[in-house]
């Protein structure tokens, strides 16, 4: 697990949510990983039709959101194996919710 310099706050947090599933690919990845469980990288881009180093981008934006978790498993033939799974997850997205999460951002606007 990585480990971050500073603490997210729970409107960072819903900042970080938002921004990752503001995507057709990453939705059609948390999809795939749904329906089908956990599944490794090459299976994946197969299955939703786009390149590796795309998924792997868009991988990496769903892991730092929380959304999906990863493990490297060795193969049978011993090839290296990044396994994805859809992360637990669920958000109570509220017009009170999110003036409650406002209150906690660290995020400055864009000007």
């Amino acid at each position: 697990m990585k480990s971050n310099s500073h603490i997210l706050t729970e409107g960072d947090r819903l900042l970080a949510v938002l921004a990752a599933l503001a995507n057709p690919h990453r939705l059609r990845i948390i999809a795939a990983l749904t329906s089908g469980g956990r599944n490794y990288v090459s299976q994946l881009a197969r299955e939703i039709g786009i390149s590796r180093p795309l998924l792997h981008l868009h991988l990496q934006k769903l892991e730092a959101a929380g959304l999906v978790t990863s493990q490297l498993e060795l193969s049978r033939d011993g090839k290296a194996l990044n396994y994805f799974e859809a992360a637990d997850f669920g958000f109570d997205l509220t017009p009170a919710a999110i003036a409650e999460a406002a209150k906690s951002l660290t995020t400055k606007p864009e000007s």
